[in-house]
């Protein structure tokens, strides 16, 4: 019996999974009316393994399982219960009735189908065969792959895309940079644009972290090993915090990413959209392009474009939103945990007033916010300085500010501009290449070095000054092991930078060094601003600039541990010596 059961729910698997290649190639393929009545008749087939499956696994179990599953399983059987009973029984199938004209609802219960399904499967991690970093790298890369392959189908495009543009769109979508090569909003349809958004969601949180938290709300726990790789991915100190941390990731995300589309879609003029469809789109695609840290636009020229480039609300609301995007998960949770202690100790009186003073905010957000407020401060009254007769000049009062805002925070892997980007003055730019470098903050969808590293070799050289072999801050003392991975990201950055540069040149000695450098930097931080030469370079520099992309994204030395074993802990130590540095 339960062999049968087995080999049943394995039939089921396989069928819901071919029906999401079916939905993938019914969208992504024009069909003809022969094969579009062949796939909705398989979708149907899966539908019906999907119900005997789900039935078959409650039967041979005998047991309720947890409370949110079974109202998962309830509702979606019973949504594809209607979808039979509208077909069968209501008019005729894909020709009366608005909802039976349109076949999303038989696509929309066959991936319900097939989250039910997969969610059964049981997948045990071993360290032993990839490590976390290995992992991480790889998640990555098959994203970036699968995307490339799905942008290159016909329906994605209006004239079709080859394969050097479609792998550098989507890694530049998966690692949230933003440099295009074709305009996003002309060039492709509205299921290509899809695809990006998606991909830039996917990206921005990590396919792991999606996949393991539904294994979670499925499974309800998981092996010792899968929690220690999560730890890893996650940054979690416990073992028993990992699933919360993902619970709380994917909820700040989506929550801050459901508000800004909101606020976003109430900034907007109503008139310079076709309809109240196209104008909910936007909203929610730059909401997301925003937290994720991606630049991605559907406009051709950014908020640069006409009728956005002084809509300083909208401009305000996405500053707000990539800032929170690129400060980092834990950062933002660690926040909202020191508001509502704060919160609480306004409230409280009497014998339960709150009278002393917890570490809430820790180290890590006392340095990422110390050290992002300090940039943002010294690069906005920089660039408005500098700009203030050049790009700013058409701009008037609090409106240059804003635009100076949103062009001293952009830099830091946002990669939207307001301005032209290419009219900037050279000490500007020169700022820009810093800001770039720099990037967001650790755990964040933004790249760069991350400013705590920044925050560490700065304390460390003042340290140094003033005579004293360790970093203290906030009366805390910096672990070595912090100040050792902030150099030797330091260093790894300016080599993959450098690298770029000089293969880029070479392959494109038409283009000047700033652009070229301009360009790497950009990519590299996965940032997504540029100075106009993206589309017009070789397919070499593309692949090039690909592979920065992907190494700024996981970041070089993960890639490292990824490729070297790791040593195991020698209980000695060899006499120590000084090596001269200067």
């Amino acid at each position: 019996m339960n062999s049968g059961i087995k080999w049943l729910n394995r039939a089921a698997l396989l069928a819901s999974f071919l029906g999401i290649l079916a939905f993938v190639a019914d969208f992504g393929f024009y069909q003809s009316k022969f094969y579009q009545e062949v796939f909705d008749g398989f979708y149907f087939i899966v539908l019906g393994f999907g119900v005997i499956s789900t039935f078959a696994r409650y039967v041979s179990k005998r047991i309720i399982p947890k409370r949110k599953v079974f109202i998962f399983d309830l509702l979606s059987i019973g949504f594809t219960f209607w979808i039979f009973y509208l077909y069968l029984f209501v008019g005729v199938p894909f020709e009366t009735d608005l909802i039976l004209e349109n076949p999303i609802w038989v696509q929309l219960a066959v991936i319900l189908t097939f989250i039910r399904e997969a969610s059964e499967v049981r997948i045990n991690y071993k360290r032993a065969i990839l490590n976390p970093a290995q992992l991480f790298v790889i998640s990555f890369f098959l994203i970036i792959v699968i995307g490339a392959l799905l942008l290159m189908t016909p329906r994605a495009t209006h004239e079709g895309l080859s394969f050097v543009d479609a792998l550098f769109t989507s890694t530049s979508a998966v690692c949230v940079t933003g440099l295009i090569v074709v305009d996003t909003g002309s060039y492709f349809t509205d299921f290509g644009q899809v695809i990006i958004l998606l991909l830039i969601q996917i990206g921005g949180l990590g396919i792991l972290t999606f996949a393991s938290y539904f294994s979670y709300f499925f499974k309800g726990g998981s092996t010792y090993e899968n929690q220690l790789a999560l730890g890893d991915l996650t940054n979690s100190k416990k073992l028993g915090e990992v699933f919360g941390t993902l619970k709380a990731i994917l909820l700040i995300t989506f929550g801050i990413e459901a508000v800004s589309a909101v606020l976003i879609y109430t900034s907007l003029d109503a008139d310079l959209f076709e309809s109240h469809a196209r104008k909910v789109f936007f909203s929610v695609f730059h909401a997301i392009s925003a937290f994720c840290n991606a630049g991605f636009s559907t406009l051709p020229n950014s908020l640069y474009e006409s009728g956005f480039r002084f809509n300083y609300l909208f401009q305000l609301i996405i500053i707000l939103t990539f800032v929170m995007g690129g400060l980092g998960f834990p950062i933002v949770d660690n926040i909202i945990s020191f508001l509502k202690y704060k919160l609480r100790s306004l409230l409280s009186f009497g014998r339960y007033k709150v009278n002393h003073r917890p570490w809430v905010l820790n180290i890590n957000s006392r340095i990422t916010l110390v050290s992002t407020l300090s940039i943002t401060l010294v690069a906005f009254i920089a660039f408005y300085s500098l700009e203030y007769n050049n790009t700013l000049a058409e701009h008037r009062g609090f409106g240059k500010v804003i635009t100076g805002l949103f062009g001293a925070t952009t830099p830091r892997t946002a990669g939207f501009n307001s301005i032209d980007t290419s009219a900037m003055l050279f000490p500007t730019t020169m700022i820009v290449f810093l800001l770039m470098w720099i990037g967001a903050s650790p755990a964040s969808t933004g790249g760069g070095i991350k400013t705590s590293t920044f925050a560490i070799a700065t304390l460390n050289i003042i340290s140094l000054a003033r005579g004293k072999s360790k970093i203290e801050v906030f009366r805390r003392e910096v672990a070595d092991i912090s100040v050792r991975r902030a150099f030797a990201t330091i260093s790894l950055s300016l080599v993959v930078i450098g690298f770029a540069i000089l293969l880029i040149s070479v392959f494109d000695q038409d283009k000047s060094l700033i652009q070229i450098g301009f360009e790497s930097f950009s990519a590299f931080s996965t940032v997504g601003l540029s100075l106009g030469i993206t589309a017009n370079l070789s397919e070499a520099s593309k692949l090039v600039l690909t592979v920065v992309m992907f190494v700024g994204r996981v970041s070089m030395l993960s890639l490292m541990i990824a490729v070297f074993r790791k040593v195991r802990y020698k209980n000695y130590r060899y006499p120590v010596e000084e090596i001269v540095i200067n």
